[in-house]
């Protein structure tokens, strides 16, 4: 596989792989700028969409104006779009 031995043995010796990805961004060696772990504002949009009751009044005045209506899905089991 590989000429060099010592390519090799970095190779094998390599401690980052698949199962150490974050299970956020995918980043193995660090995570990216956008990831949850890193970033409070997509920490807060994580929240939100959890537990709606936590949105700030600016959002929820600004998702008012916008004709939205955020607020935590009553659906559970098998619900149809109406």
């Amino acid at each position: 596989m590989f000429a060099n031995p010592a390519a090799a043995s970095w190779y094998h010796s390599n401690q980052y792989d698949a199962k150490s990805a974050c299970e956020h961004c995918g980043g193995v060696i660090r995570h990216e700028r956008w990831c949850i772990t890193c970033d409070v504002e997509v920490q807060y949009a994580y929240m939100v969409v959890l537990e709606p009751e936590k949105l700030t009044l600016v959002d929820r005045l600004t998702l008012h104006a916008l004709g939205v209506a955020w607020e935590k899905n009553g659906c559970t089991g098998n619900c149809q779009a109406s």
